[in-house]
C-alpha cells in the first residue's frame, strides 16, 4: 500500500479515536437543525421548501465554523509532530516529505468531509421529513452547499498546513491561525464594505469588485452558495449582488481550488527545506 494512503488512514483512525469526527458531526448537525427549524418556520405560508431557507442560514454559519474547525485540525500538523519528535522518527522510514504532507492533508480532509456530510446531511433529511417528505429538487442547492463547505474547509486546512510549516512552535502556529481566520472571515469584508461606502463606485467598479472578492476564500464560498440559485439569492437578500457578480460558477470553483492548491504547494516547498 502507498505510504500516502497509510498515513491518511492513520490520521482518519486518530480522528475517530479522538472523537473528532463524532464531535464535529454532532456540532454541525445540532447547529444546522436549530437554524433550520427556526428559519423554516414561515416556509409553510410562503410555500418554500425548508432546505431553500436553510441554505441561507447555513452558508453564514459555515463561513465562521468550517474554517475554524479546519484551522484547529491543521495548525499543528507539522510543527506539532516536529516538537514531539515523531516527525524525525516518521521520516526515518522509506517515506518522502511530500508523501507525509499528502497523507496527513488527505486524512484531515476526509475527517472534515465526513463530519460535514454527516452533520448537514442528517439535518437536511430531518428538516424535509418534518415538513412533509423528501423533495429531491430542493437538494441541488443543499448538495452544492455541502460540497462548497468541504472545499472551503480544504482551503483553510491548506492555510493551516502552511502556517504549521513556517513557524517553530505550536503556540505561535495557534496564534497566527486564529489571526488569519479572524482576518479572512471578519476583517476582510468589513474593510471592503468600508472602502465601498467611501468610494461610492468611483474606483471600485463591479468588475474590480469581482476580482477583490476572489482574494478571500470565504467570499468565493459565499458567492457560490448565495448567488448561484435564483431562490437562494432572493431569500439571502443578495439578488442585486447576483446581478452584479458576473463571475460564472466555473471561475468560482477554480478560485476555490486555487485557494487549496497554492497554500498546499507552498507548504510542500517550505517543508522540504525545513530542518527537523
Amino acid at each position: 500500500m502507498s505510504p500516502t494512503l497509510i498515513l491518511m488512514r492513520k490520521e482518519i483512525r486518530d480522528g475517530l479515536r479522538n472523537r473528532w469526527v463524532l464531535a464535529v458531526t454532532v456540532l454541525l448537525a445540532m447547529l444546522a437543525l436549530s437554524l433550520g427549524f427556526l428559519g423554516s418556520a414561515p416556509t409553510g405560508t410562503v410555500k418554500v421548501d425548508p432546505l431553500t431557507v436553510t441554505v441561507v442560514s447555513l452558508s453564514s454559519l459555515s463561513i465562521f465554523l468550517i474554517p475554524l474547525i479546519a484551522m484547529l485540525l491543521s495548525y499543528d500538523a507539522i510543527v506539532g509532530e516536529i516538537e514531539r519528535g515523531t516527525m524525525a522518527l516518521l521520516l526515518s522510514y522509506p517515506v518522502s516529505r511530500g508523501q507525509v504532507l499528502a497523507g496527513k492533508f488527505l486524512g484531515h480532509l476526509v475527517i472534515l468531509a465526513l463530519a460535514t456530510v454527516g452533520g448537514y446531511g442528517i439535518a437536511g433529511l430531518a428538516l424535509q421529513l418534518a415538513h412533509g417528505g423528501l423533495d429531491l429538487a430542493a437538494w441541488t442547492p443543499f448538495a452544492l452547499l455541502i460540497a462548497a463547505s468541504i472545499l472551503l474547509g480544504a482551503s483553510f486546512l491548506a492555510l493551516g498546513y502552511l502556517i504549521s510549516a513556517l513557524v517553530q512552535e505550536r503556540a505561535t502556529a495557534a496564534g497566527i491561525a486564529i489571526g488569519i481566520w479572524l482576518f479572512l472571515v471578519v476583517i476582510y469584508d468589513m474593510a471592503l464594505l468600508g472602502m465601498l461606502v467611501a468610494d461610492q463606485g468611483r474606483i471600485i467598479t463591479a468588475p474590480l469588485l469581482n476580482v477583490i472578492l476572489l482574494f478571500n476564500p470565504t467570499d468565493v464560498y459565499r458567492l457560490l452558495n448565495l448567488t448561484g440559485h435564483e431562490n437562494i439569492a432572493m431569500f439571502a437578500g443578495m439578488a442585486g449582488l447576483s446581478d452584479q457578480a458576473t463571475l460564472p460558477t466555473g471561475i468560482l470553483l477554480l478560485a476555490q481550488i486555487l485557494w487549496i492548491a497554492l497554500p498546499l504547494g507552498l507548504t510542500g516547498l517550505v517543508f522540504k527545506r525545513r530542518a527537523l
